[in-house]
């Protein structure tokens, strides 16, 4: 199945007969299938505007046949599209979770931690070092939830459960607006779980911890 991605031009809407919407608004939609599409013209659509040049002699980038690949026909380099791993972690400690809001995008929700995976880290080494950098506090016993595709706009989101070992919650100024501890039967506005991986990794261990108590 093909599709054609191109940035709209001013008027588009009347031209076409159809209605302009942000990437995020379809987010909140649930429809898996527009988003993968949306959200992968906008990945492909950002970096073709991000490396008309060539990095190594500053040559013109080509795209190939495919849109998914640029040709510097200068030096003869080739270049694919970039993704940028990130961690994404929900820290838990028996039935309680540790939530935050992040200080420079007020969604008004409360949700994991997360950061992106430095040059020569693993992912669980990213684990570590953003939750002591964003909350203070020491995790252990890592493992691995599931991914996603985050178009925003072009992340990898790695998920992951941690265990809390040891420290109190010290919000890092300008990262975190707001941290603490919250029961699984007691939570404050979350992302949906259609939505997002944040929302997925809270809804898995409060299910698995309230069927364990029941």
């Amino acid at each position: 199945e093909s599709f054609l991605a191109t940035q709209a031009l001013e008027g588009a809407e009347q031209l076409l007969g159809a209605e302009s919407r942000s990437l995020r608004s379809l987010l909140f939609e649930g429809d898996e299938r527009t988003m993968f599409v949306a959200g992968k013209a906008n990945q492909l659509l950002d970096w073709h505007a991000s490396h008309r040049f060539c990095g190594y002699c500053g040559g013109s980038t080509i795209p190939d046949r495919s849109g998914q690949a640029l040709f510097c026909d200068t030096c003869k380099h080739s270049f694919f599209p970039r993704i940028n791993p990130c961690a994404i972690m929900l820290v838990v400690d028996g039935r309680r979770i540790l939530l935050a809001r992040n200080a420079r995008y007020r969604t008004g929700f409360y949700s994991c931690l997360a950061g992106f995976i430095e040059v020569g880290e693993s992912a669980e080494d990213t684990v570590k070092r953003e939750v002591m950098e964003e909350v203070g506090v020491e995790v252990d016993n890592i493992r691995y939830f599931k991914s996603q595709s985050w178009p925003f706009p072009s992340q990898l989101m790695l998920g992951f459960f941690a265990d809390y070992v040891s420290g109190d919650i010290v919000p890092e100024p300008g990262e975190i607006e707001e941290a603490d501890w919250y029961d699984i039967d007691d939570l404050p506005n979350i992302p949906a779980a259609n939505i997002s991986v944040a929302g997925q990794l809270i809804e898995h261990y409060v299910r698995r911890m309230q069927s364990q108590s029941g």
